[in-house]
């Protein structure tokens, strides 16, 4: 199983994110939410950016990185628009990360240091015509990411609906957000292989077993 770490976005830690994290505790994953607007939740996208912006975008950084802090090392960061900045700021910048989900937004791998971290893999999902992910330059930074890391895939789907993967929101779009959750179950999946497959060959090596012992 794989460990992962979500965070919301501008609306707040909706039924709809919290839906989305249980169906990957379903697939057998660890899955930990922290709540970055501190219990509210927005009735719109407008008055929880508002809110975002009040308290800082640093501030939203702040929480996201604080919520990481006590848990492991190797965790699989997932960000929905707004909870794109911690996600990718922890993914990049904390070591022991496993893999990044980019949900909806993407910023500049420049935002947070250098280049993307090598053996770190991550998807970016947006809609094609989303105004907020194809309109504000989302799309070309994850296209340069895509372009640049070694493990990186950029999925755009038909239609113009910014959150379209949160079942409990108006812009809710069943078929594309299932095929986002089986995207992101597959990635999940191919991470939980490769440390089970190292973890094997770690024991196998001559003198681990001494080792472990």
């Amino acid at each position: 199983m794989a460990e992962v770490l979500v965070f919301h976005h501008g609306y707040g830690l909706t039924e709809g994110v919290r839906a989305f994290a249980e169906r990957l505790r379903l697939a057998g994953h660890v899955v930990h939410v922290p709540d970055l607007f501190e219990g509210t939740v927005f009735d719109s996208l407008r008055e929880g950016i508002g809110h975002a912006e009040s308290i800082g975008f640093g501030t939203i950084v702040e929480r996201g990185t604080a919520a990481a802090e006590g848990l492991p090392a190797e965790l699989v960061y997932l960000g929905f628009s707004l909870g794109v900045l911690p996600a990718q700021k922890l993914a990049q910048t904390r070591p022991g990360a496993k893999g990044a989900l980019l949900l909806e937004a993407c910023v500049p791998v420049a935002e947070f240091g250098g280049a993307w971290p090598q053996g770190v893999p991550v998807q970016v999902h947006g809609m094609e015509a989303d105004p907020y992910f194809a309109g504000e330059g989302d799309v070309d930074a994850a296209r340069a990411l895509v372009a640049t890391a070694a493990d990186a895939e950029l999925f755009r789907y038909p239609g113009e609906r910014h959150l379209f993967t949160d079942s409990g929101l108006p812009s809710y779009d069943e078929p594309a957000a299932r095929q986002v959750t089986q995207r992101v179950l597959d990635f999940l999946d191919r991470i939980d292989r490769i440390d089970r497959l190292d973890r094997l060959d770690r024991i196998e090596r001559p003198g681990a077993v001494a080792a472990v012992r």
